[in-house]
């Protein structure tokens, strides 16, 4: 049987890249000259995704995780169904992927402010307590992105993968007092094996915490008590008695 030929792109199908992260003004931006007919693809694919994207998220706001429904994303976005499932497998994936956007954001941030002043512990603690701040400032939103990444859904495993490698790249520099190079590949490890331990290990506490926040078993503030204790005995332990 002969060959089948090869299927013409559909304009509905999403482009071979991901999206950027940030690209929120993907929206707004008007190329200034006619566009090739794939350049155009491109863009209308991204704006698509922006809009599921955004359609998630003000869900989300206003409803916690249980508001995020597909088809309520498809509707909101106007796009139909099955053009939603050709960028995202579920409510989780797009929850994740804006909870990437959001550590995009964080990024720039320690990259323009780097925390350089005080010890290692007292940098630590101020990291993820600006970390849990910028997750914590849009509540329902907030708990639904933590129970996007306690799913354990084999479809987001690289998403969360991926954002645990941002988080320990952050957590390395803030432990050495330094801006991230966020110019360097995530696939080349940040700091030493040591200092790679120490991150991992603050970010299970974080994690651990945020979800206590995230069920009402304590308010915001004792995620950084938990960071303060967890890299106190870790950064300054006491003294053998």
């Amino acid at each position: 049987m002969p060959a089948r030929p090869p299927r013409a792109p559909d304009a509905s199908d999403p482009p071979s890249h991901p999206l950027p992260l940030g690209a929120r003004a993907a929206k707004k931006v008007e190329p200034a000259a006619p566009a090739a007919p794939g350049a155009r693809l491109a863009a209308n694919q991204l704006r698509r995704m922006r809009r599921i994207v955004d359609a998630a998220v003000d869900l989300a706001e206003k409803g916690g995780f249980e508001a995020v429904r597909l088809r309520d994303v498809a509707d909101r976005s106007d796009v139909a169904l099955g053009t939603l499932y050709k960028y995202f497998r579920s409510k989780e994936d797009i929850l994740l992927f804006a909870l990437n956007e959001e550590m995009d954001v964080l990024e720039q941030a320690m990259a323009a402010r780097p925390s350089a002043n005080g010890t290692a512990l007292e940098r630590a603690v101020e990291f993820f307590r600006r970390a849990t701040r910028a997750i914590a400032r849009r509540p329902q939103l907030a708990r639904a992105m933590i129970r996007a990444m306690a799913a354990g859904d084999a479809d987001t495993v690289m998403k969360l993968a991926f954002l645990q490698l941002r988080i320990a790249r952050l957590v390395v520099a803030t432990l050495r007092g330094e801006a991230p190079d966020l110019a360097k590949p995530l696939d080349q490890p940040a700091g030493s094996a040591t200092e790679q331990a120490i991150a991992q290990v603050l970010m299970n506490v974080w994690f651990s915490s945020l979800v206590g926040w995230a069920a009402g078993l304590h308010p915001e503030r004792v995620v950084t008590e938990h960071i303060r204790t967890g890299a106190g005995l870790i950064l300054a332990p006491p003294a053998a008695p």
